[in-house]
C-alpha cells in the first residue's frame, strides 16, 4: 500500500496522473486555468472575491499540475498574485472609506448601497452598453455605481433624511463603488496576466 508521502510526491510529476495529459492535454489544462481565472476575475463586478478565487486556482494548479515543461506554473506567480490581490482589496477599502461612510452615511445606507451595487452590477452585465466586447463590463461598473447611489439614498431616506440632503451621500457612494470596482478589476487583470506569464515564460 502506497504511503501518503509517496502519493503526494507523484501528484505533480508528468509520469503520474498528468501522463495521460501529454502533450495536448497539458496545454488544454493550462488553457482551462486561464479561462477559469478570467471568469473569476469577472465576478469582481458583482462583489464576489474573484481575485482570491484566481489566487486559489493558481495555487491548486501549481500544486497539482505539471512540475516541468512549458505548462509548469511555479509558486512564484502564486505569491505575486496574492500580493496583487491584497493591493486590490486595499484599493477597494480606501475607495469605500472615501465614499458613503466618509460623507456621513449610516450603517443602513452602507448596507443598502452594497445591495444596490450588486443588483446594479448584475443588471448592467445583462443589459450591457453598445460598446463592442467591453459593453457588459462597462455597464456593470456604471450600474453598480448607480445601484450604490440609489441604495445609499434609500437608506438615508428611510432614516428620515429628505432626498435633497442625502444626495451628497448618494454621490459619494457612486464614486466610492466605481473607483473601488475599478481598482479591484485592475488588480484582477494583473493577476490574470501573471498567470499567462507564468505559463508561457
Amino acid at each position: 500500500m502506497l504511503s501518503r508521502v509517496t502519493v503526494m510526491g507523484t501528484i505533480g510529476e508528468p509520469s503520474s496522473w498528468t501522463a495521460w495529459l501529454e502533450p495536448t492535454g497539458t496545454a488544454a489544462a493550462a488553457l482551462l486555468l486561464l479561462v477559469l481565472c478570467v471568469i473569476a476575475w469577472a465576478t469582481n463586478l458583482v462583489a464576489l472575491p474573484g481575485n482570491w478565487i484566481c489566487v486559489a486556482l493558481l495555487a491548486a494548479y501549481a500544486w497539482l499540475g505539471p512540475q516541468e515543461g512549458r505548462a509548469n506554473l511555479g509558486y512564484g506567480p502564486v505569491v505575486a498574485a496574492g500580493v496583487v490581490a491584497l493591493i486590490g482589496e486595499a484599493l477597494e477599502f480606501l475607495a469605500s472609506a472615501a465614499g458613503a461612510q466618509r460623507a456621513g452615511a449610516s450603517r443602513r445606507s452602507t448596507l443598502y448601497a452594497l445591495i444596490g451595487s450588486v443588483g446594479g452590477a448584475i443588471t448592467g452585465a445583462i443589459v450591457g452598453l453598445p460598446v463592442p466586447v467591453l459593453g457588459p463590463i462597462l455597464a456593470a461598473i456604471l450600474f453598480a455605481g448607480l445601484g450604490a447611489t440609489a441604495g445609499a439614498m434609500a437608506g438615508e431616506w428611510s432614516d428620515g433624511r429628505p432626498w435633497r440632503e442625502n444626495w451628497n451621500i448618494g454621490r459619494a457612494a457612486f464614486w466610492g463603488r466605481t473607483f473601488g470596482t475599478l481598482g479591484k478589476l485592475s488588480a484582477g487583470l494583473i493577476i490574470v496576466l501573471i498567470a499567462v506569464a507564468g505559463l508561457v515564460i
